[in-house]
C-alpha cells in the first residue's frame, strides 16, 4: 500500500521527506517519478492537475494536504465513489487567526495608509480607531472561524459570527441560516470571510452583499479567491461604500501583473500566506488515516460531498 503525492508546486520532495521521517518504511512517490500506479491506494493532493487521479485504479481514498477541498470538486474526473479527507489542524487555525487580527489592527491604526503615504512622501496624521469602535463579523464558523472568533473575544473586540447551522461561541453573538444573514451583515463593520468555497458561496462577496454592509465597512477575504467578484469590490471601494479591503486569495495565483488590485491604494494584497499547512503538524494526521485505512477503521476528517467541505 503506497502513497502518491500529486501537486504542482515545488513541495513534493518536502512532503515525501516529512512522511518518511515519521515512518521510514512507508512507500511514497511523487506523481511524476516512476512508480507502480496499481499499488497506490492513497493520493495525497493539493491543487493537482485535473484528470491525474484517474491514473490510479486502486485508490482507497483521497487526502487533501490542506484544509480546503474545493479544488478537488473542480475536477470533473474526480472518482465519485472515493472518500475524501482534509486537514484539521490547530496550527492552521491559529495562523489564520493571527493573520486576520494583524490585518484588523493595521486597519485600525492606518498602517497600510501610512505605508502608501511614505512612498508619496506625505505626512498626514489621521485619527486612529480603538478595539471598541468596531464590530467584527466572521462569516464562516468552522475550524478556522471559531478560533478567530474566540481570539477576537479574548482580545476585547465586539465579535459576531454567521454560519449556515447553529454555533455557540462564548462572548460572541452568533447568527445561523439565511434568514439572519441580513442582520449579521448590517452590523458587521469589519467583515472577515472564512467560508468554504462551494457552489452556494462562489461569488458571495459581490455588490449585493457589500450594499448590505454598513457604509465604510472593511472587508477581509482569507478563504478562497472564488468568493470574490473582483470588479464589484473595486466599485464598492471606489464609490466609498467600503473603506477598503485586504485579500490573501485570488481567482488566479500568482495574481497577474495586469490586475487592478496591484495599483489600488485601498486594497491590500498578500500572497496567499495567511495559513499554510506545515508538514510537522499535518503529517501525523495524514499517517493516522493511512494506518486506519490499512486496518479498515473509519477515516478521520471526512469531507461531506453534499456540502462540499
Amino acid at each position: 500500500m503506497s502513497i502518491v503525492i500529486i501537486r504542482q508546486d515545488d513541495k513534493i520532495e518536502l512532503w515525501k521527506e516529512a512522511l518518511r521521517a515519521q515512518d521510514p518504511k512507508i512507500e511514497v512517490y511523487g506523481y511524476l517519478e516512476p512508480h507502480d500506479k496499481s499499488a497506490v491506494e492513497v493520493a495525497l493532493v493539493w491543487k493537482h492537475p485535473k484528470g491525474t487521479l484517474t491514473d490510479y485504479p486502486n485508490l482507497k481514498y483521497i487526502a487533501s494536504s490542506g484544509a480546503g477541498v474545493d479544488f478537488l470538486f473542480e475536477d470533473e474526473s474526480l472518482p465519485e465513489d472515493l472518500p475524501i479527507t482534509r486537514v484539521v489542524d490547530t496550527m492552521l487555525a491559529s495562523d489564520m487567526s493571527e493573520y486576520v487580527i494583524a490585518t484588523i489592527f493595521s486597519y485600525l491604526k492606518h498602517l497600510q495608509t501610512y505605508r502608501v503615504d511614505q512612498f508619496h512622501k506625505v505626512w498626514s496624521p489621521k485619527p486612529y480607531y480603538r478595539i471598541t469602535d468596531f464590530t467584527v463579523g466572521v462569516m464562516g464558523l468552522g475550524a478556522l472561524g471559531k478560533v478567530l472568533a474566540d481570539d477576537l473575544v479574548r482580545i476585547g473586540f465586539k465579535t459576531q459570527g454567521w454560519a449556515r447551522s447553529e454555533k455557540q461561541i462564548a462572548g460572541a453573538v452568533t447568527f445561523a441560516g439565511e434568514h439572519t444573514f441580513d442582520e449579521f451583515l448590517a452590523t458587521s463593520q469589519i467583515l472577515v470571510c472564512l467560508l468554504p468555497l462551494t457552489d452556494e458561496t462562489t461569488g458571495i462577496l459581490n455588490t449585493e452583499l457589500f450594499n448590505r454592509l454598513p457604509k465604510g465597512a472593511y472587508v477581509i477575504n482569507a478563504a478562497r479567491g472564488g468568493h470574490m467578484v473582483d470588479a464589484d469590490l473595486i466599485a464598492a471601494v471606489d464609490n466609498n461604500h467600503l473603506s477598503g479591503a485586504t485579500l490573501d486569495v485570488f481567482h488566479q495565483e500568482p495574481l497577474p501583473e495586469t490586475h487592478p488590485f496591484w495599483a489600488h491604494e485601498k486594497i491590500n494584497i498578500t500572497p496567499h500566506y495567511a495559513s499554510v499547512s506545515d508538514t510537522t503538524s499535518v503529517v501525523p494526521q495524514i499517517l493516522e488515516n493511512y494506518y486506519r485505512s490499512q486496518k479498515g477503521a473509519p477515516l478521520l476528517h471526512l469531507v461531506s460531498k453534499t456540502k462540499g467541505y
